[in-house]
């Protein structure tokens, strides 16, 4: 599969304001760290549509082939994060959707309750995008579903 070049994208004013750790975004860091990827930068973003779509198009101009976005999942006034998404995705992965959604309802019945997406920019290329609800339990269990399946995500592709 090769080093892959990663960027997260925390979605949060509660973290900005510093109202709350930034320990989601943690333990992405650390899943992209034993995945043996390149982290090109981590950010924390205002949440709304336009601070998460800048966020995602520098990620796509460095050139990140992993995208995770954490937070802005929900039904709240200012999560769009989902929309954001799908203005990128062309091949959307919807059994991992599913797998994500299976393995957070084993925890916590507020999973079914995130929009998150995941899916690749390009059929047959292009980056990994990947939503996550903000808690840190729905990005270990996110994570922990799609980082084991990367090396078949991106042995389909072909850059």
């Amino acid at each position: 599969m090769g080093t892959k070049l990663a960027a997260i994208i925390v979605s949060s004013d509660r973290v900005l304001q510093k109202d709350k750790t930034n320990k989601s975004g943690e333990i992405a860091q650390d899943f992209i760290k034993n995945y043996g990827l390149q982290l090109h930068f981590s950010k924390v973003v205002t949440e709304g549509y336009t601070p998460v779509d800048n966020a995602v198009q520098s990620a796509l101009v460095a050139g990140c082939e992993i995208i995770v976005i954490i937070g802005g999942t929900g039904i709240g006034a200012t999560n769009f994060t989902p929309e954001v998404t799908e203005k990128y995705v062309s091949a959307r992965l919807h059994g991992l959707e599913t797998q994500v959604l299976l393995r957070g309802l084993e925890a916590s019945p507020k999973a079914g309750l995130s929009r998150g997406i995941i899916g690749m920019t390009e059929h047959g290329g292009g980056s990994l995008i990947i939503n996550c609800a903000s808690s840190s339990g729905a990005v270990t269990d996110t994570l922990s579903v799609v980082f084991p399946l990367l090396p078949d995500i991106f042995r389909d592709c072909t850059n």
